[in-house]
């Protein structure tokens, strides 16, 4: 591996795990199960290939140039993740028993383990956001070697990108996995489901605020 390749992996890496809404709706999901928790980072992932196609095919490009488009985008994810934020905060008002004496409430009730709705959640969630295209139409040509073919390449970094994704979002469906049975305490995950849906109302009023401003 050449040493572009390592610090393009290194930069993605950071970009891929920094907190944000997709590490937030992971949680929510793996809450539910861990299956519920990877197929959802299955969905990031997947948006997060879409964004490098829109980056090689120049797409992003048009959001940059095209404000209103952008704008446009940026209202739509931000609407999404609001309503996710605020709908789990309502599933707070309707605890009830559920088997093994955990409270219904400690598992938002409206995500549950199938494996079509946290697979759209994740994907919906990255999909719309148009930061991430225009963060890999910035960076992917700055890790093409001058003189070689970019397609190739930039399939090669794509991939990159989605694979640490894979992982990362699988180790965090695992972790919250692992410590279920604590998480799912009563208090406890009231508590972080409390708190997941309060940082996903206000990333999805940050997107919502932030176009209305510029």
């Amino acid at each position: 591996m050449d040493g572009q390749l390592i610090a393009f992996t290194g930069i993605a890496a950071g970009l891929v795990a920094m907190p944000g809404a997709d590490f937030t709706v992971v949680v929510r999901n793996a809450l539910v199960s861990r299956r519920a928790g990877a197929v959802c980072g299955l969905g990031i992932a997947s948006g997060l290939l879409v964004h490098t196609a829109l980056a090689v095919a120049g797409v992003a490009a048009v959001l940059v140039a095209v404000p209103a488009l952008f704008h446009a985008l940026q209202l739509l994810g931000g609407g999404y993740v609001l309503q996710l934020g605020v709908r789990t905060l309502w599933s707070l008002r309707r605890p009830a028993a559920v088997p093994g004496g955990v409270q219904a409430a400690a598992v938002p009730d409206e995500v549950p383990a199938e494996v079509a709705r946290p697979l759209r959640q994740g994907f919906v969630t990255n999909v719309l956001n148009p930061k991430a295209s225009l963060t890999f139409l910035s960076l992917l040509p700055q890790f093409v070697p001058s003189g070689s073919p970019a397609l190739p390449r930039t399939l090669l970094l794509a991939l990159i990108v989605c694979t640490l994704a894979l992982v990362w979002f699988q180790a965090v469906a695992l972790l919250v996995d692992r410590l279920g049975r604590w998480l799912r305490r009563p208090r406890a995950a009231r508590g972080l489901q409390a708190g997941t849906g309060v940082a996903l109302t206000a990333l999805g009023a940050a997107l919502l605020i932030e176009p209305l401003l510029t």
